[in-house]
């Protein structure tokens, strides 16, 4: 096999979570007088964790951004997170064969906080193939696009980030990967949520493709 170990980001990737969790962030924007479209605000913060983004929500709303604000947010989100998750389409079985094929050397490596990542998991019941393989960038000194997060899963499964392969789906994830010296895969099906596969392959995507069922061949028959 072309790589040791599979690297997974979570949203959009393992889960169909933003349009969820983007959805609760445009509602929570609008009470503070900053009105969006759903897909005006998955274009600006799809890829990128709240937090971060705080400097641009206070400069268009006017309100400090606060760590109450933060934890209504994070509570709202799990809610419907809770209520309306699925699954990406396909991604039970390719899971499923890229943990035997590589002896559960996989990962979960994601810019979200590990509260979130194990609730999904847990919910589409994806958590036993990850499971004490779960890396959050919020726990790191640097999430995505620094490529902490996917170096820290790779050492902890003792294989070489150049050895790894990684699946993404956005230009922020793309660009952690690479920087972590792997060879990063894009996933951009369709649906709104995902980085289009041109912005993909400008941010460093070897290969990108559309269906979670292709993945493991897309793996196998990888060639640098």
């Amino acid at each position: 096999m072309p790589f040791e170990a599979v690297l997974f980001d979570c949203d959009g990737v393992l889960v169909d979570s933003e349009p969820i969790t983007v959805g609760v962030l445009r509602d929570m924007l609008e009470e503070l007088g900053w009105k969006l479209s759903l897909r005006e605000c998955m274009a600006l913060f799809v890829g990128k964790t709240v937090k971060d983004e705080a400097a641009l929500i206070e400069a268009r709303t006017g309100v400090p951004l606060t760590d109450a604000w933060l934890a209504r947010f994070r509570a709202r989100r799990n809610e419907a997170l809770e209520r309306e998750l699925l699954a990406v389409r396909n991604v039970h079985a390719a899971v499923a064969s890229l943990h035997e094929r590589h002896q559960g050397r996989i990962a979960c490596a994601s810019g979200a906080d590990r509260f979130k990542v194990e609730l999904q998991l847990r919910k589409v019941g994806l958590l036993n193939y990850f499971e004490g393989r779960i890396f959050s960038g919020v726990e790191l000194a640097r999430s995505k696009p620094a490529p902490d997060v996917y170096l820290a899963a790779a050492s902890a499964l003792s294989v070489n980030p150049a050895r790894c392969a990684i699946v993404e789906d956005t230009i922020t994830g793309v660009t952690a990967g690479v920087a972590a010296g792997a060879t990063v895969f894009g996933y951009s099906p369709p649906e709104a949520g995902h980085d289009a596969p041109e912005a993909l392959r400008r941010a460093g995507a070897v290969h990108v493709f559309t269906d979670m069922e292709h993945l493991p061949a897309v793996l196998d028959a990888w060639r640098a």
